[in-house]
């Protein structure tokens, strides 16, 4: 599956229409975009999902995808419900419900198994509840600089994660009321350092009010997500883990600590701190080679 990977600009100079395909999932479509792995180096098995993390979309993961490539992986990166320009789906936004957009996104898109699933930020716990309820598709999980169920439990991260919750729905009614249009041709929308079609696709999506309403649905299920991934029960230890985390460890020992758990509870786990990456610029073109080290370790201790 080769993905669309330039943008078409109308002689009117409308929005490009934006790459990949949209998938029916049963009702209503998914945006996804597909990239093939290139080359002789080129895998048959596994397929890499990328999740993004808290208010992004599949547009984060476009330097991410074209390493995968070049390394020989095929990759799929799309828009949760509502975000992008994916359909909006049913409330709420949990975990429960994006694995459940997932599972019908694999099914309709004719994506085939076993999995290497990538989670960003939050999105760790949505690949891990896949993980749990799929372990026959799951070949390996990659933790990118994720949040885990049991960070939750720290009261310092409840305060965090409920602000977060609270700055979310004031970044979802400036949208709505044009105030970040305005932003649209800077590029503070995307501070990954994305390529230029991803870029683009980055920065509408930061300024329209249906890409923050849903978006911010979401973040405010970050401590109900924290419960249901925990209740779902551990990984499994025989399946692989790379975590990959950015920013300095001084001073974040016990976040540090946090996000690294699932790898070193694993039978084959990896962990791999950038500490001169952002929690953004992580899946740029700096130091996104550190997220493909984590699908190769994954890859190779999968087939073991």
């Amino acid at each position: 599956m080769v993905a669309m990977r330039k943008a078409r600009v109308p002689a009117s100079g409308k929005t490009p229409a934006p790459r990949g395909r949209m998938v029916d999932i049963g009702g209503r479509r998914l945006h996804a975009i597909e990239e093939a792995a290139c080359g002789a180096a080129a895998r048959r098995t596994p397929h890499v999902i990328l999740e993004a993390g808290a208010f992004g979309l599949s547009a984060d993961w476009a330097v991410v995808q074209e390493k995968l490539s070049r390394a020989g992986y095929a990759s799929t990166a799309y828009d949760r419900a509502g975000l992008g320009t994916s359909d909006p789906g049913p409330t709420p936004r949990d975990s429960d419900a994006i694995v459940g957009d997932l599972e019908a996104l694999i099914e309709h898109g004719g994506l085939k198994g076993p999995f290497i699933l990538a989670g960003h930020s939050m999105a760790g716990l949505h690949v891990r509840l896949f993980a749990v309820r799929h372990p026959q598709q799951t070949a390996g999980l990659v933790l990118v600089d994720a949040t885990t169920p049991e960070v939750a439990a720290h009261p310092v991260a409840q305060t965090f994660i409920n602000r977060f919750g609270t700055i979310s729905g004031l970044a979802a009614a400036g949208a709505g009321a044009g105030l970040l249009r305005p932003l649209m041709g800077t590029s503070l929308g995307d501070t990954i350092g994305l390529p230029p079609d991803a870029s683009g696709e980055k920065r509408r999506a930061f300024a329209s009010a249906m890409h923050n309403r849903w978006s911010a649905d979401e973040a405010r299920q970050w401590l109900a997500d924290s419960r249901l991934v925990e209740e779902a029960g551990p990984l499994a230890p025989e399946l692989p883990v790379a975590v990959v985390t950015a920013g300095p460890v001084k001073g974040r020992e016990a976040w540090k600590a946090f996000q690294s758990a699932p790898a070193h509870a694993a039978h084959h786990g990896q962990v791999e701190n950038v500490p001169r990456a952002g929690h953004a610029t992580l899946l740029g073109p700096r130091f996104a080679d550190a997220i493909v080290r984590g699908v190769i370790f994954v890859d190779e201790a999968s087939s073991k």
